[in-house]
């Protein structure tokens, strides 16, 4: 094969990304036909549910979506009543969200739902290859934090 052929079926990074589409569509199906939400707007949720006070700035960097996506879920999730700003005493720049009750009672009712969908998606892999792709997926998370971007010539 030619070394300067890319063949995508075999790049990690593509792989990665196909699979997380496919994951992601699967279970976007679940909560955007019952509560109308976009994949961006779940995500939001999920992150603020077990860490409520975070700023929008703070759920695009564990989210690692871009700030855009993120403050275009947050003024959706505002609209409808999900999530709640409260703004920095003497900063109205800086804000903490949380879910709203209504959002609380959505998160109770997705959550579940998603981690019996992970369950069967990992019910092809016995415990050890559980903990192996746990620690493989740690260990490339880690690596590729510290990477720069590829050179291109």
């Amino acid at each position: 094969m030619n070394d300067e052929i890319l063949v995508l079926e075999t790049f990690l990074p593509y792989r990665l990304s196909v699979l997380s589409n496919r994951l992601s569509t699967a279970i976007s199906a679940a909560y955007s036909q019952r509560f109308g939400l976009s994949i961006p707007e779940w995500r939001v949720m999920a992150v603020l549910a077990p860490a409520p006070g975070l700023s929008a700035a703070q759920v695009a960097e564990r989210t690692a979506m871009d700030k855009v996506a993120v403050s275009r879920a947050v003024r959706r999730l505002l609209e409808t009543g999900r999530v709640q700003r409260e703004f920095v005493q003497g900063d109205r720049r800086r804000s903490a969200l949380e879910l709203t009750e209504a959002g609380r009672q959505i998160y109770r009712r997705v959550a579940p739902a998603l981690r019996d969908y992970e369950a069967t998606l990992l019910e092809v892999l016995d415990d050890a290859q559980r903990r192996a792709l746990d620690a493989l997926l740690d260990k490339l998370e880690a690596h590729a934090a510290t990477l720069q971007p590829p050179r291109i010539a």
